[in-house]
C-alpha cells in the first residue's frame, strides 16, 4: 500500500469523528426542541439529519461506516423493544386483543398496498412493483403506542379495560408486522418461492422458539447466580447480535427480527429491567441519534415533486383512517360500545421508530427508495400531534355524557 493510500485512509477515519460530533449535537438539540414542541424525539434528530445532510447543509455526507452505525442501532432499538414486551400480559388479555391487533395490521396493509397501486398504477403480481405497493401497507402496520400511554396517564385511564386492551394489541400488532414484514422481504427476493419463504420463516420461529427456550433457561441461572451484574446485559447483547445474523445467515430473515426475538426470549428474566436499562445508554447516546439522523441525511429533499406530496398526504390519511377504522369496528365486534370502539381505534393510530426501521429495511432490501422516507416522517408528527387531542376530547365527552345521565 503506497503512502498516499495510507494518508486517504487515516484522513478518512478521522473525518468520521467530526460527523459523529455533528450529529449527535445536531440530534441533541432538535430532539430537546422537538420535545418542546410537544413532538416525539426522533422527529427531532431525524430534522436534524435533513439540516445537516446534503439536502440543506451539507455538514454531513451518508458513508459506510455511518450505514453500519445505524444499522447496530436499529438492531439494538428492536432488542430494546422485545425486552420491553410483557408476556404475562400478552397471554392473558386473549382473543379481543388478538382480534383488535390482527385487524390493525390487515386494513391498513390493503389500504397502503392500494394507495400506492391508484397513484403508480397496478402491477403483475409478484412483480417488484407489486411488493413495492405491499410494502407501503407494511411500513404502515407499525403502532407506537408511547404517545397513547402518556395521554391515558394523564386522563387515569392506563389501568382500564379501554387502556389495557390498547396496550395488548399494540405488543400483538408488532409481532405481526414483524411476521408480515419477514414474509414481504422474503417474497421481493426475486427468485424465492411462496413455499419456501413461508418454510423459513416457520423453520425460522420453530428454532426461536426451541433455542430461546434453552437460553431462557440458562439466563435464568445466571441471573440467580450474578444478579444486577455488568456480565447479565453483555450476555443479552451477545444474543442480540447472534440472534440478528442467524436469523439473515440461515434462514433469510430480517436482522431485526432476530434482534426482536432476541429481546422476547429475555423479557421475563428478573434482570430484564437491568438488561434495558444498559442497552438503552448506549443506544441513547450514539446508535439511536445516528439511526434516526441518517434517516434524515437520506431523505432528498430535490425529489419532493407534487405527486409525491399529494402521495404523503395519502399515505398519512390512509394510515390513520386505516388503524381508526379497522380497530374500531373489530373493537365494536368484540362487543365494546360505540365511545370505547373509537377511542381504541383512535389509541392504536399512532407511528414512531418501528415504522422507521421497517421503511429502512425496505430501503436497504432495495424494494423501496429513499424518497418515502418524507411520507413516513410526515405520518410520524401528525399521529402524535392528533392523537393525544382526539382521546382527551372522546374522553370528556364521555365524561359530560355520564353526567349528564346521572342528573337526569
Amino acid at each position: 500500500m503506497g503512502e498516499k493510500e495510507k494518508g486517504s485512509e487515516c484522513m478518512e477515519a478521522y473525518t468520521i469523528f467530526k460527523s459523529l460530533c455533528i450529529i449527535v449535537i445536531a440530534a441533541k438539540i432538535c430532539g430537546i426542541l422537538a420535545r418542546k414542541l410537544k413532538a416525539p424525539q426522533v422527529v427531532g434528530e431525524i430534522l436534524a439529519g435533513v439540516l445537516i445532510g446534503p439536502s440543506v447543509l451539507g455538514l454531513v455526507e451518508q458513508s459506510e461506516f455511518l450505514a453500519q452505525l445505524a444499522e447496530i442501532g436499529v438492531v439494538l432499538l428492536m432488542f430494546s423493544a422485545g425486552l420491553q414486551t410483557n408476556l404475562h400480559d400478552l397471554l392473558r388479555t386473549g382473543l379481543k386483543a388478538f382480534a383488535i391487533a390482527c385487524a390493525g395490521v390487515l386494513v391498513p396493509l390493503v389500504g397502503g398496498t392500494l394507495l400506492y397501486m391508484v397513484f403508480y398504477g397496478a402491477s403483475p403480481l409478484g412483480s417488484p412493483e407489486f411488493y413495492r405497493a405491499v410494502f407501503i401497507g407494511v411500513i404502515m402496520t407499525a403502532t407506537s403506542v408511547s404517545i397513547t400511554v402518556q395521554t391515558l396517564k394523564e386522563l387515569g385511564k392506563l389501568s382500564t379495560e379501554v387502556g389495557t386492551t390498547i396496550l395488548s394489541a399494540a405488543i400483538i400488532d408488532d409481532v405481526i408486522g414483524i411476521i408480515v414484514l419477514t414474509f414481504v422481504i422474503g417474497m421481493s427476493g426475486g427468485e424465492a418461492q411462496p413455499v419456501s419463504v413461508v418454510l423459513k420463516t416457520v423453520l425460522f420461529f420453530v428454532f426461536a422458539l426451541l433455542f430461546g427456550y434453552v437460553c431462557y433457561k440458562i439466563f435464568r441461572i445466571a441471573d440467580k447466580r450474578w444478579p444486577h451484574t455488568r456480565r447479565i446485559p453483555i450476555l443479552g447483547l451477545a444474543l442480540c447480535f447472534g440472534m440478528a445474523y442467524v436469523a439473515e445467515r440461515f434462514f433469510g430473515i430480517a436482522d431485526i427480527t432476530g434482534a426482536y426475538v432476541a429481546g422476547v426470549i429475555l423479557c421475563s428474566i428478573r434482570d430484564s429491567e437491568y438488561i434495558a436499562e444498559k442497552m438503552d445508554v448506549s443506544s441513547y447516546m450514539l446508535f439511536g441519534p445516528v439511526f434516526f439522523a441518517s434517516i434524515g441525511l437520506k431523505t432528498e429533499l430535490d425529489t419532493l415533486s407534487g405527486e409525491l406530496v399529494l402521495f404523503a398526504a395519502g399515505f398519512v390519511l390512509v394510515a390513520l383512517l386505516g388503524k381508526i377504522i379497522g380497530c374500531s369496528l373489530t373493537a365494536r365486534l368484540c362487543r365494546f360500545d360505540w365511545g370505547d370502539s373509537v377511542k381504541i381505534g383512535v389509541g392504536m393510530m399512532t407511528r414512531g421508530e418501528v415504522a422507521l426501521i421497517v421503511a429502512q429495511k425496505g430501503l436497504s432490501c432495495g424494494i423501496i427508495s429513499s424518497a418515502y422516507f418524507a411520507p413516513v416522517i410526515l405520518l410520524i408528527l401528525i399521529s402524535s400531534v392528533v392523537t393525544p387531542i382526539v382521546l382527551k376530547a372522546l374522553y370528556s365527552r364521555s365524561e359530560k355524557k355520564e353526567q349528564a345521565a346521572q342528573t337526569a
